[in-house]
């Protein structure tokens, strides 16, 4: 345990060993409720953290990963007899070494929590594009013709659906939507029964 805490407490893992503690005592505090996990975000600026994830889960997964990194770095050099110009030096190495590994630790990690924390995106029209529908009006032509399509949640919409070319679209025919035009706000449709 002695070797544990010589290392934890030698340069450059010293720098890191007490960032870790407060993150150690943040997570207490907030498993306890003391507050959110997000309440100390800084929005869309600097302390926005990593890619849309909550800065108090990114700042601490950098704290950790480079905390490790500086720690086994400082064991490697407490190997070495080295003179104090050299320790320092070699130190000053393994700090940029750790806050390189850290930071690559912190994003291998925090790239799939973005699906989780990332902002919701609104839902859009263009999100039927490649859906399948079914007609509902008795025809659908080059100006005319609407069709009930299911959403990913589940509900439905009635839409307006065009016909490029000449066809049979009649009420009950499946279809693909294929193309939505946003200036007169249809959707072109295909047959899906060929």
């Amino acid at each position: 345990m002695g070797g544990f805490v010589t290392a934890a407490l030698g340069f450059p893992a010293v720098l890191f060993s007490f960032l870790l503690i407060v993150v150690i005592g943040y997570w207490l505090l907030a498993l306890l409720g003391a507050f959110e996990v997000d309440d100390f975000d800084g929005g869309d600026g600097l302390l926005a953290g990593f890619g849309g994830v909550p800065l108090s889960i990114s700042l601490s997964l950098l704290i950790a990963f480079t905390w490790f990194a500086s720690l086994a770095g400082t064991v490697l050099l407490d190997d070495l007899e080295l003179s104090t110009p050299s320790r320092i030096g070699l130190g000053a190495g393994v700090l940029a070494v750790a806050l390189v590994l850290g930071t690559l630790g912190t994003r291998v990690i925090v790239v799939p929590l973005r699906r989780v924390f990332g902002p919701a995106r609104e839902p859009s029209r263009r999100d039927f594009v490649g859906r399948a529908a079914v007609i509902r009006t008795s025809s659908v032509t080059h100006d005319f013709g609407q069709a009930e399509v299911a959403a990913a949640d589940g509900s439905t919409a009635i839409v307006d659906v065009r016909q490029a070319g000449e066809g049979n679209l009649t009420a009950g025919s499946r279809v693909v939507l294929y193309d939505y035009d946003s200036e007169r706000e249809f959707f072109w449709v295909e047959s899906l029964d060929i």
